[in-house]
């Protein structure tokens, strides 16, 4: 990669990381700025889950004490979304490069579309949940779920957390609060094990992994910095309108 593509795709590693900070989204500001610049697109996918899994990481720490005296269901949710998230990555490994382009406009919809549900989905949450678990719900057909959500998460990602929040709160009887930081837990497990899984796929730009990286960290911290200053809802509404545009050019080319 040129000097001028490294600059750009920092560039959009730190708008993805302040864009995932305040709102969620950051995927689709930073998988199609790779592919503007000649990554193939399953190189490009592969390179942006790398890149930015260390950015999960701050956010799960920082929640992590809304789980406390869970420590069965972390194991129990964390490794099936760590399973998820490694078939998710052979999946992705096994679709041929004109597939995976193919199939680009529609994931990059389906996670502009996520994005725009999240609020209404909170919303639903929010009357969903409640104190205690009901004793129908058996532990395996929870973790099966999980599971079959963070397949998506390893093959493409955007919009994984409103599945996760959305599948939670179906099978859980838990504050919004613990539901929250329990998707965090799941997110990080599904996107470190495909980002394992992908560092020995030999499709990583690395250049451009260790620029996002960086990029991404700065962008977090930044978005960390002037939380309750910018809104939420029109920062949501910007990425979401961009990420439909963003499709609607590679349905027509």
């Amino acid at each position: 990669m040129t000097g001028v593509e490294l600059v750009v795709v920092g560039v959009a590693a730190v708008a993805g990381g302040f864009v995932n900070a305040l709102a969620g989204g950051g995927t689709l500001i930073t998988f199609p700025i790779l592919i503007a610049v000649g990554i193939p697109a399953v190189a490009a996918n592969v390179t942006n889950t790398v890149a930015l899994c260390p950015g999960y990481l701050g956010g799960t720490l920082a929640q992590l004490k809304d789980l406390s005296g869970n420590k069965q269901r972390l194991y129990v949710f964390g490794s099936a979304g760590a399973l998820g998230g490694v078939v998710g990555g052979i999946l992705l490994l096994n679709t041929g490069e004109k597939t995976f382009r193919t199939l680009v406009p529609y994931l990059i919809l389906l996670a502009a579309g996520l994005l725009a549900i999240e609020g209404p989905v909170r919303r639903w949450q929010e009357r969903r949940v409640g104190p205690g678990e009901a004793p129908h719900e058996r532990a395996l057909g929870k973790a099966f779920l999980v599971f079959l959500a963070s397949i998506y998460g390893g093959y493409f990602g955007g919009g994984l957390s409103v599945i996760l929040l959305a599948v939670l709160a179906l099978v859980l009887h838990e504050s919004l609060t613990r539901l929250n930081a329990l998707k965090q837990v799941i997110a990080l497990s599904a996107n470190v094990a495909a980002a394992i899984f992908f560092l020995f796929s030999g499709k990583v730009a690395w250049s451009a992994a260790v620029v996002m990286a960086i990029g991404a960290l700065i962008g977090g911290a930044l978005g960390g910095s002037v939380a309750g200053r910018v809104p939420p809802l029109v920062l949501r509404w910007i990425v979401v309108v961009m990420g439909v545009a963003i499709s609607i050019v590679y349905f027509i080319r």
